[in-house]
């Protein structure tokens, strides 16, 4: 799958890490739910980080549809809450 974390590019990630990376989602949407700002950001660096060492950098020329998207690290709470829908940001 091909994930886009948003002011750094492209990345591709196996699927077969989609469950280790559906925990992290999980915890920042708990972090999220609580007002945890500092839970919020730890997780955030944690699941980027996930995506980038499990995954596979795209050349920066390369513009595939990215099945997923997710915020650059500097990102605030409420700027991810923006992002959200229902689902969270890695769909499970």
């Amino acid at each position: 799958m091909i994930v886009r974390i948003m002011g750094e590019g492209q990345v591709t990630v196996d699927e077969s890490h989609l469950t280790d990376l559906n925990k992290l989602d999980d915890e920042l949407l708990a972090a999220m739910e609580q007002g945890d700002e500092a839970g919020f950001r730890g997780t955030l660096h944690a699941l980027l980080g996930a995506v980038r060492s499990l995954g596979a950098p795209l050349p920066d020329d390369s513009l595939e549809p990215s099945e997923l998207i997710l915020p650059n690290p500097d990102a605030t709470l409420e700027e991810v809450r923006a992002m959200l829908r229902d689902d969270g940001l890695i769909p499970g």
